[in-house]
């Protein structure tokens, strides 16, 4: 079959962003795959995954909230494959403090790599797709907390609003060049990062059956979920949907 385009998935070597691109490569694309140094083992695994399917691969070790490393690594993935139709600007970070233990460290951490990575991954992913000329997709990670703030998250809620607000702007900026531009925003999603909200006091498992009860499902979600929406959003049939931050949560939050 012959490849729909190009997708570069940031932040994939495991649970949402490596479920989004073995999605994509599923639904035809050449995907390509970032994260950090520490991730190279997994990202060079889900290569391996992505190729087993019969479509193109490669893996980008860089740091979202580097602009110099965002910028090379858009030209490489060019220089690969010619082209650039879908980015995903998925990579993120959790960090779960009170406002007073927060520190001013932690903050900037949190917000360079989730709010200014959205950022320079739009930005330098949008200038790509208009030189092409051909439209495009740019979809990027906010959250439930984007739209509802949580106690004892202050930083993450704050990034996750903020890439609400990236998004709508850079829908409005790159609409006339028939790029659209949206996030997904998840509820509690099964992942790693829910590590982040376990506290000495209680474990995993409790903290999993706390959120089912606040959701309208009674359930919490699995990284397949977000990739089923990212699939829709990348494809041909999303081209009247940008500017949206589209929650996909199991009820926890309506809006």
């Amino acid at each position: 079959m012959a490849s729909k385009g190009t997708a570069l998935v940031t932040g994939a070597a495991r649970g949402i962003g490596r479920a989004i691109s073995l999605r994509l490569a599923d639904d035809g694309f050449d995907v390509a795959v970032n994260d950090i140094s520490a991730q190279s083992e997994a990202l060079s695994g889900l290569v391996h995954e992505i190729k087993a399917k019969g479509r193109a691969s490669s893996a980008h070790i860089a740091d979202v909230s580097s602009e110099d490393a965002v910028r090379g690594m858009i030209e490489q993935v060019v220089a690969t494959y010619g082209r650039l139709n879908v980015m995903v600007a998925n990579a993120g970070v959790c960090s779960h403090a009170p406002i007073f233990e927060l520190t001013a460290e932690k903050w900037d951490h949190t917000m360079n790599i989730n709010a200014r990575g959205t950022f320079l991954c739009y930005k330098y992913a949008g200038a790509q797709m208009v030189k092409q000329g051909e439209g495009g997709r740019i979809i990027g990670a906010s959250s439930v907390t984007g739209k509802q703030g949580m106690a004892f998250n202050p930083s993450y809620s704050a990034s996750k609003w903020a890439i609400r607000g990236l998004t709508q702007a850079a829908a409005l900026e790159f609409g006339p060049h028939k790029i659209t531009v949206n996030a997904y925003a998840p509820g509690v999603i099964d992942t790693d990062m829910l590590s982040t909200v376990v506290t000495p006091d209680t474990t995993r498992e409790i903290v999993i059956d706390e959120m089912k009860k606040k959701s309208a499902l009674g359930t919490v979600g699995a990284p397949a979920d977000i990739a089923n929406f990212v699939s829709f959003i990348a494809s041909k049939e999303s081209q009247f949907i940008t500017g949206q931050s589209i929650s996909v949560n199991g009820g926890m939050f309506f809006d």
